[in-house]
């Protein structure tokens, strides 16, 4: 029996059921009828309820009921669906789903297979929110002493926001106006299922450049998008995005919003903004008021030096007040004590001498030559018995030293040297073959830009006329730009691209008010294209 087909055949020798017009059905005839009905009458359904009674089959498959305070019905996520869902089911969370209503033959029972599940309102994304903000403090998330320090003077900051809007324009002209330095742009959505993993990818990448490379490492990083509602935001809710910005070796400053919007980075991240334009402030100081204090300072230290010498100044002729004023009056005293010593000094050397030679006499009448004789003999003996105890101590020494000697010199070996010097080699190598190209790329590009700016020049240099135009001078090489600077009568030169011609301005006949200066010695007869210029 299937369940689109309801034929049942009898053995071939029954006799014919008796005509009735409410023949029985079997109960799986009944079930799979009301499955069918169902199923065609409710194929597209939304529904509104509190989740209750979660369970997440090993399968994959999530099973849950859906309730108000009247009534509930069962609820099934198949597997496929589940990893697609914009809210993750949870016990008590608000929701709005939609699927189709079926039935379960065995149980009797009718259920909603669910296809698409989001919030049903602020209030619920809310609870959800606190529940999963509760659940990451726990963990030591925000504890402000794993934050890190925003860099003071960043020479390279990275932004991750939409490459289209106001968001990313307000922040790169707050930051051109206060500090030079590189902005670097990772494009992301910031709206909508993908955003999160947008974000998630562009803070790993970030995060994996290698300071130095061809693209620099940022010094800091602003995750910034512009306001909206609380179901715009929920991206930045996103418990996996949390934990990305809460790792980031970066310091991040989270700019999502407006002042009175608060989302989950803005907990995990080293710095929040009220606005993308704040944060361009927090991240960058102010050229203008660096140099200004910087030049503050320099006035307040030629002020403290002035003082300062100033007072020494004061100290020192304090001091000079106090001196004699002759330098004589200074030796005066010294010289005095210096006499008065050295008069006493031949009477105290006689005293001493005296008193030495006193002890002498008394020690040696203590002396005798048998008592040195027995010292030097002690001493000798002393002697002897260490310069016998010398040489195996000697030996014992240097056989120890020899053992580590050769305990060190067996570990001493040359390879790890050589390792170092090849992999060093081999960086250099490595170096070397992307400079090469690196170097004939740009000097094609230069090559080009000036041969660019060549023929530039000499197609605008006025000192070479084009052909059909020509360039008017006076007598004195003057440029004639204007009729009304001509005279009747003057003489000028007319200089063409492949030479140059004496010509008199038209006029009432008056003779010429100059002569021009040749460049060069004329011919004796007059060239053949001299004329009037009018």
């Amino acid at each position: 029996m299937s369940d689109d087909s309801y034929v049942f055949e009898g053995p071939a020798d029954a006799p014919p059921p008796a005509r009735d017009n409410n023949p029985p059905q079997t109960v799986s005839e009944l079930s799979f009828a009301l499955k069918r009905t169902l199923e065609d009458r409710f194929g597209h359904v939304r529904l509104r309820g509190e989740i209750s009674k979660v369970n997440r089959h090993a399968s994959g498959h999530i099973y849950l009921t859906l309730k108000d305070d009247k009534a509930a019905i069962d609820g099934v996520v198949w597997k496929g669906q589940a990893r697609g869902l914009g809210v993750q089911p949870e016990t008590g969370l608000e929701v709005i789903v939609t699927g189709k209503i079926t039935s379960y033959p065995a149980r009797s029972s009718y259920q909603i297979v669910i296809e698409t599940m989001e919030a049903a309102g602020a209030g619920a994304l809310l609870a959800q929110l606190e529940r999963l903000k509760v659940k990451l403090q726990g963990e030591g998330l925000f504890d402000p002493a794993r934050k890190q320090q925003i860099p003071t003077f960043p020479a390279v900051i990275g932004v991750i926001t939409s490459p289209t809007g106001a968001v990313i324009r307000d922040i790169l002209h707050r930051i051109a106006e206060r500090w030079p330095c590189r902005v670097i742009v990772w494009p992301v959505v910031v709206q909508g299922d993908a955003a999160c993993g947008q974000v998630a990818n562009a803070i790993r990448g970030f995060d994996a450049m290698t300071p130095g490379g061809a693209l620099p490492r940022p010094d800091l990083l602003i995750v910034a998008r512009g306001g909206g509602s609380v179901e715009d935001l929920w991206c930045f809710n996103d418990e996996g995005l949390a934990r990305v910005v809460a790792a980031a070796r970066i310091p991040i400053i989270s700019a999502v919003g407006h002042e009175t919007d608060t989302t989950l980075i803005d907990f995990v991240s080293d710095r929040r903004a009220p606005t993308p334009t704040g944060a361009a402030e927090i991240a960058t100081p102010v050229l203008a008021d660096l140099r200004a204090a910087v030049l503050d300072l320099d006035r307040r230290l030629v002020r403290a030096g002035g003082r300062l010498i100033e007072e020494r100044r004061t100290r020192l002729r304090a001091v000079e007040r106090g001196l004699p004023s002759r330098p004589e009056d200074l030796l005066a005293l010294p010289r005095q004590r210096l006499d008065h010593a050295g008069s006493r000094l031949g009477s105290a050397l006689h005293r001493n001498v005296a008193v030495h030679e006193r002890q002498f006499i008394t020690v040696a009448g203590r002396l005798s030559p048998a008592v040195l004789d027995r010292a030097l003999e002690r001493r000798r003996d002393r002697l002897g018995a260490f310069g016998d105890r010398l040489l195996p101590a000697l030996n014992k020494h240097l056989a120890a030293h020899q053992t580590a000697l050769l305990r060190v010199s067996s570990r001493l070996s040359p390879e790890p040297l050589r390792r170092r010097l090849d992999q060093r080699a081999a960086r250099l190598d490595a170096v070397g073959s992307r400079l090469s190209p690196l170097l004939d790329g740009r000097l094609q590009r230069d090559g080009a830009s000036l041969a660019a700016l060549g023929r530039a020049l000499a197609s605008l240099d006025p000192g070479r006329p084009k052909p059909g135009f020509a360039r008017v001078e006076d007598a004195d090489r003057n440029w004639l730009t204007s009729a009304a600077a001509l005279q009747p009568g003057q003489a000028v030169r007319l200089v063409f691209a492949d030479g140059a011609r004496g010509a008199h301005v038209d006029g009432d006949g008056a003779p010429p008010a100059a002569r021009l200066k040749p460049p060069a010695p004329r011919p004796k007869a007059p060239p053949a294209g001299q004329g009037d210029l009018f």
